[in-house]
């Protein structure tokens, strides 16, 4: 059986936490800032979790199934 491939695009756009947890990065925090709350553009800055209802097909595109 083949090995099973790491999607190339996840790899990038993911991190696995010390604990296991899959984190992601917010949207809407690349351009057009200036209308944005300093507040706003503070919280998109932090990694956010995985929801729970995509974490299975997140786990597929890494490769930890």
């Amino acid at each position: 059986m083949p090995k099973v491939k790491t999607n190339s695009g996840a790899k990038k756009r993911f991190k696995i936490s010390g604990t296991g947890k899959i984190r992601r990065k917010h949207a809407y925090k690349s351009h057009i800032l200036t209308k944005k709350s300093k507040k706003r553009k503070r919280n998109l800055g932090y990694f956010a979790d995985v929801e729970p209802a995509r974490l299975e097909s997140t786990k597929l595109l890494l490769g930890m199934k």
